[in-house]
């Protein structure tokens, strides 16, 4: 395992990083269990591999992620980083400090090393961690204490308002998470920013919340004749990037565990061909998913409540990078989870309007009607 100075912290970190919201699970009764015999294993052989920071939040694994990475780490505590997180559902600070004393219980530790404010806007920002009493005030008291070693914010904001939470929390924040891989690199200048300003910067999504570990020759091919798997494709571009300190990877097995482990050890993921034929065949890539829809959203919203630009990124998900069995997983949720509260391209009326809208002049109702057929 090759390890990193994190930012300013001024302490060493493994290049990958465990991911605990996709801990070993089974199906029963129609419901998914997870098992905790196999996750405390999973957890510990990651430390026996040289892994050192360990990720996880209240809501991971239908809430009991805390409670298993508490007991696993039993033995190790002082020798890892734990990064947990508080999800900022208002400005105040009695619920901040109730939320994160729950924390602290079920993890069974009297510190957190990262401590989260948890997927945050601009806006959250501003109105909510920033209130006078808030959560900022609250957090900067219990690192006084020594109860927080290191103040943190993961992001899924504008890429633009990255750099602007950056800024507004300078002297504040010590690491930043945030999503980064090579379908989606919208935050590479935030990324590149904060690791100037001295924040550690942990990266999730490497292989895309997994689309990217699907089988696909279109990916595997970007490494002719020396990648084994999408997977392997995916984090070893993310590692190349000189502004990640850690990719966090959700591991459910240990194979996959070790294998991330064995890419992680790598020096030189990436030689500078390798990354100059990346960039080629990516943008190019690009190029092709933007004939279909470049994601401008110009066409929304939708009077029947479509949400065009992602339905036709799970169509370029199918047509350009061949990850088919994972867009038509995709597009079948649409509807049926609290993310995707909108309705498929079954429910276009062909009224038009999207059309009149799009600067590209795309024939968005031909489109919807190829995208039902090909993922439905």
């Amino acid at each position: 395992m090759r390890y990193v100075e994190f930012g300013r912290s001024g302490i060493q970190v493994s290049r990958l990083g465990m991911g605990c919201m996709r801990l070993p699970s089974y199906e029963k009764d129609g419901k998914t269990l997870y098992d905790e015999e196999q996750s405390i294993a999973l957890i510990r052989r990651a430390y026996e591999l040289g892994v050192n920071y360990f990720d996880t939040a209240p809501g991971y694994c239908d809430t009991v992620s805390e409670i298993m990475v508490g007991k696993a780490i039993k033995g190790f505590r002082d020798k890892i980083y734990l990064s947990t997180k508080n999800p900022i559902e208002n400005a105040s600070g009695d619920d901040y400090d109730k939320r994160l004393e729950t924390s602290l219980k079920k993890l069974d530790t009297d510190y957190i090393d990262f401590y989260h404010f948890w997927g945050i806007t601009l806006d959250t920002f501003i109105n909510k961690v920033c209130a006078p009493d808030g959560p900022l005030d609250r957090v900067k008291k219990w690192k006084e204490k020594g109860v927080v070693r290191h103040i943190s914010f993961s992001f899924h904001d504008a890429p633009g308002n990255l750099l602007e939470i950056i800024r507004r929390g300078e002297g504040i924040f010590d690491s930043l998470l945030c999503q980064y891989n090579l379908l989606d690199r919208s935050n590479e200048q935030g990324m590149a920013f904060a690791r100037e300003q001295g924040l550690g910067v942990v990266i999730m999504g490497p292989v895309g919340g997994g689309r990217l570990g699907a089988p696909s020759k279109v990916i595997q091919e970007l490494l002719p004749g020396k990648a084994q798997s999408s997977a392997e494709v995916a984090l070893r571009f993310v590692f190349t990037n000189p502004n990640v300190h850690i990719a966090l990877s959700g591991m459910s097995s240990i194979e996959m565990l070790e294998e991330n482990a064995a890419l992680a050890d790598n020096p030189a993921p990436l030689s500078a061909g390798e990354q100059s034929r990346l960039e080629a065949m990516m943008k190019e890539n690009e190029r092709l998913a933007g004939l279909y829809c470049t994601g401008c959203k110009y066409c929304m919203p939708c009077p029947q409540g479509i949400n065009i630009p992602d339905i036709f990124t799970m169509m370029n998900y199918h047509r350009v990078y061949k990850i088919s069995d994972y867009a038509r997983k995709n597009y079948a949720m649409i509807g049926n989870v609290p993310w995707m509260q909108y309705k498929n391209a079954a429910a276009c009326v062909e009224c038009g309007v999207c059309e009149d809208k799009c600067p590209q002049k795309l024939p968005i109702r031909e489109q919807l009607k190829e995208t039902h057929k090909a993922l439905a």
